[in-house]
């Protein structure tokens, strides 16, 4: 492992206490081998004034919910020392009063909920505590001689714990084993099956004993391995498992009540970690770190031939799981897995939201990593279910997924938008994403990657007059995503005007191609994902140009006439199925990019009217933007008109010609 202090950086900050903190934090919180998720806890002693302006000893601890990598001073909750060390000296501390006097112990009564680890920091009698959850030292502790070999890989400079709920517990632990201890011989302490802590009296110290001890650690497991350690297999993924992936998707939201997400990884990795013959097992055995549990429960789910009914194995084995540990009166959570192995297809995973699912990826990325190091230097052992079950159903953690918030009106779902790039089509991608979908974003303009950074948004080159092409970006984003519930079929062109007596062959099936030919072979490609769907729903871009088609444009209005009539066609062809097909009929949108400076004076021309003049031509004599077109497809989409299909509605402003 590398430091990655850099001295100038240094050099540039101020030289306060919590500054320095800060830039340490976010160091550790930079390295996913140290830190995932909001995972681990920095502090400093320092000093902060009361509202009465007096001086006191305080410790600034990571406030919950804060992530190292993006910490900042606010992020950091300034505790009164002396409550800390108080509340140390009792004997039993529940958890819920533990965390109410954490609050109680905060000078500022707004700031952030202090971490759970605020009594454990304060007691270390050192300036600045590191405290991370390693993959290379819990790696080690989840072997069967794992304290013995981090006992002759640190020697005597390392105090070996076992491991204990983490909060109060664990506080009066360390107090225990320290009473006696010389704090100057020691350079950290191991919580085996948890993390490591470091200290020192300034922020460096603490940092390189951090770095310096878990490379140690790394270096024995590097000494360990071979070509064979980390298994690597090459897997393709065809329709047949996309669509078995669509129908396991489906199924888990049964169990989940409600849509969720499913993301299939192919790597070689991943399908190496599925194809060993032992992956069952291995995957059941438990989590790298407790923590992990409150994202990934106890153990994964295992899939062979057929994961739709392979689900409910897990499903039982949950069940079991929970009557075997739970107490009187605690409810069981859903039974949906967080993540699995397919065998010899890769790892899946499962969650209501984009966000949760990315989580849920990196943490298992980095345990099926260890648990292989693991196998190398003896076998993975994981802790007992029992404890594993304190965990996932411990209040405090329980807390960090509860939100305040609503759902989102699409959290869960997943829409595919074509035409992605600009105008409508990326005014839909952001109204979607906004309201909590995951979105398959789709364009020929190779620049639809630079549109869209959020990970909720997969964004995909194609050409949707290609039959290949299209198939080939649905396997990948129902791959990522794992199904389809919208579709926004929005692909399209304008052409240069031009009357039927001088209208060019190309121009004519140019028109009939995109915008009309592709929508069907987009359709057509989308139903068999769209069946397996949470309330599917399809909403198709056509024109004003339908009920009132303008001289110049043949080759268009026709195109979208035939559009209109296909969805007609489809509405009632998929109606069976619960698919709804609806088409909206924008007009003059300008803000997109069909209407060049050259094809809108040409259609102004037409009309007789200047440039502006034809840009508010409605009823309303307002401006139509593509964000208008975007909100009324949402709400196509939706819940409120599920109703609703094979419907037409203008998003024109009111056009006499349409009146």
């Amino acid at each position: 492992m590398e430091s990655r202090w850099d001295q100038s950086i240094v050099d540039s900050i101020d030289e306060d206490d919590l500054s320095m903190r800060v830039y340490t934090s976010n160091l550790l919180g930079s390295d996913e081998d140290l830190v995932l998720h909001g995972g681990g806890n920095t502090s400093v002693k320092s000093v902060g004034k009361s509202i009465f302006g007096d001086t006191e000893s305080v410790l600034f601890i990571k406030g919950s919910g804060w992530d190292l990598r993006s910490i900042e001073k606010a992020g950091f909750p300034a505790t009164r020392m002396e409550q800390l060390l108080k509340l140390c000296e009792l004997e039993s501390l529940t958890d819920t009063e533990m965390m109410s006097q954490l609050r109680l112990s905060l000078l500022d009564p707004k700031s952030p909920t202090p971490s759970v680890e605020a009594i454990l920091h304060a007691l270390i009698p050192y300036k600045f505590v590191d405290h991370t959850h390693a993959d290379a030292v819990v790696t080690i502790s989840n072997s069967p001689n794992g304290k013995e070999t981090l006992k002759r890989l640190f020697g005597d400079e390392v105090l070996i714990l076992p491991y204990v709920m983490p909060g109060f517990i664990l506080a009066k632990q360390v107090a225990t084993a320290t009473e006696s201890i010389d704090w100057s011989a020691i350079k950290g302490i191991v919580l085996l099956n948890h993390g490591i802590l470091t200290f020192g009296d300034d922020a460096k110290t603490s940092y390189d004993s951090m770095i310096n001890l878990v490379d140690t650690a790394e270096k024995f497991l590097l000494s360990k391995m071979d070509e064979h350690t980390i298994a690597e297999v090459d897997a393709s993924i065809t329709e047949q498992d996309c669509l078995q992936l669509t129908q396991l998707r489906r199924r888990a939201g049964e169990f989940f009540e409600g849509p969720v997400l499913v993301r299939l990884n192919s790597s070689d990795t991943a399908v190496g970690f599925s194809a060993l013959d032992n992956f069952e097992d291995l995957i059941t055995r438990g989590p790298l770190t407790p923590d992990h549990t409150i994202h990934t429960k106890a153990f994964g789910a295992a899939f062979h031939c057929n994961p739709s009914l392979e689900l409910e194995n897990f499903r039982d084995k949950y069940k079991r799981y929970f009557v075997d540990h739970a107490s009187e009166g605690l409810q069981m959570l859903d039974l949906m897995p967080r993540f699995g192995a397919w065998q010899k297809k890769g790892l899946i995973y499962f969650s209501g939201n984009v966000k949760r699912l990315n989580v849920i990826e990196d943490i298992v990325g980095h345990t099926i990593k260890a648990i292989q190091l693991s196998e190398a230097i003896g076998g993975w052992c994981a802790l007992p279910k029992e404890k594993l079950f304190e965990v996932e159903y411990w209040e405090l953690e329980q807390a960090k997924l509860k939100t305040n918030k609503a759902n989102l009106a699409f959290e869960g779902k997943v829409a595919l938008v074509t035409g992605a790039a600009s105008g409508i089509g990326e005014a839909c991608v952001t109204e979607l994403s906004a309201q909590g979908a995951a979105v398959i974003a789709l364009d020929i303009d190779p620049r639809l990657g630079e549109l869209f950074q959020e990970s909720s948004v997969f964004t995909q080159q194609c050409d949707v007059t290609s039959t290949a092409d299209i198939q080939a970006s649905l396997l990948r984003g129902v791959q990522h995503f794992g199904g389809l519930d919208i579709l926004i079929s929005n692909a399209g062109i304008f052409p240069e005007s031009q009357y039927l007596e001088s209208t060019l062959d190309e121009a004519w099936l140019s028109s009939l191609d995109i915008n009309l030919s592709s929508h069907m072979k987009m359709v057509r490609a989308c139903v068999p994902y769209l069946k397996l769907g949470f309330d599917p729903s399809v909403v198709i871009m056509a024109s004003k140009n339908v009920p009132a088609p303008g001289p110049g444009a043949g080759a268009y209005s026709v195109a979208k006439a035939g559009l209109t009539q296909f969805a007609r066609v489809a509405a009632l062809e998929l109606g069976e199925y619960g698919i709804r097909v609806n088409v909206l009929h924008p007009n003059a949108v300008y803000d997109t990019a069909i209407w060049s400076d050259d094809v809108l004076k040409a259609r102004a021309s037409n009309y007789g009217l200047s440039v502006e003049e034809y840009k508010k031509s409605n009823v309303l004599k307002q401006e139509v933007a593509s964000r208008d077109v975007a909100i009324a497809a949402a709400l196509f989409a939706g819940k409120d008109l599920k109703m609703t299909t094979g419907a037409q509605i203008p998003i024109d402003g009111g056009n006499e010609r349409v009146i």
